[in-house]
């Protein structure tokens, strides 16, 4: 059975890949289904705003106009005209690296409590330690994400349990976040990966980078490609935002788990800074 936010990708996708058509709320609604009335309530209470509205904030041209701007990220100090929620990632979120130990033959030294959540954007599998949130993966099916788990982990105790760590992390999804806990992230990475998982937390809610952007920040201006690769490997979704990087054309590019859920988070997020109609 599909769900409500399949329902809300499903639709995004088609606007975006229409958006020449400007296609009415009922063509809209057809697609995935529903009534234009249900519809139009069903998307209102997801982003806040109207369909047509977060038809504005997934644009190439609204896209090219936050790249513009070129703020560097390491100055943190910027005035954006964002809210106070534009530094959400960067002032709550931590990482800490893995050490040798912790990580070898395959986290033997390791126990992972795991536990299944539902998120605005689709169900996820969030994984701690007892230092951290080490994965947090969009999944389809709880088998196959445990599934995942297991091969980032072959060798770790793994326990479904929900913990307080998770909890805390969970809070990012709900868009009320008055009061939220620091979030500590415990991750494997290369010195180069957990670099540029870095460098994305400072990305403001609400705003996009480009991987020029990113290489830029942490000091290695020609390593574009290279930090792709370690964007693609990122594996905290959300709370470590690769979403929010993009082609510097505008164009929002490939994402690890569907460009559709990328265009989703984004204009969520957009909405979420610039509420409208």
């Amino acid at each position: 059975m599909i769900t409500d936010y399949e329902r809300i990708e499903k639709a995004i996708v088609y606007l975006k890949e229409n958006f020449k058509e400007q296609p009415a709320l009922d063509e809209v609604a057809r697609q995935v289904h529903l009534s234009p009335f249900h519809f139009q309530r069903l998307f209102k209470e997801w982003a806040g705003v109207s369909p047509k509205k977060f038809l504005q904030f997934i644009s190439v041209e609204y896209a090219k106009g936050l790249l513009k701007k070129d703020w560097p990220l390491s100055d943190v100090s910027f005035e954006t005209g964002l809210s106070g929620t534009s530094r959400l990632h960067d002032l709550f979120i931590g990482i800490e690296g893995m050490t040798p130990g912790e990580f070898k033959n395959g986290g033997e030294a390791l126990k992972i409590n795991y536990s299944f959540a539902e998120t605005p954007f689709g169900d996820i599998l969030i994984a701690s330690t007892a230092k951290g949130i080490c994965q947090l993966a969009f999944v389809k099916d709880e088998k196959e994400g445990l599934i995942n788990l297991q091969h980032f982990f072959p060798h770790a105790a793994l326990v479904q349990k929900t913990d307080m760590i998770q909890q805390d992390a969970l809070r990012f999804f709900s868009g009320d976040w008055a009061d939220l806990q620091k979030v500590k992230l415990h991750l494997k990475g290369t010195p180069f990966q957990l670099k540029v998982w870095q460098s994305l937390l400072r990305i403001p809610f609400g705003d996009i980078s480009t991987y020029s952007s990113i290489a830029e920040d942490i000091k290695h201006p020609g390593a574009s490609r290279a930090v792709g690769t370690a964007i693609g490997s990122n594996p905290v979704a959300f709370l470590i935002p690769c979403h929010r990087v993009i082609k510097s054309s505008g164009i929002i590019g490939d994402y690890h788990w569907g460009s559709g859920k990328k265009t989703a988070i984004l204009g969520w997020e957009a909405a979420k800074i610039f509420p409208g109609e």
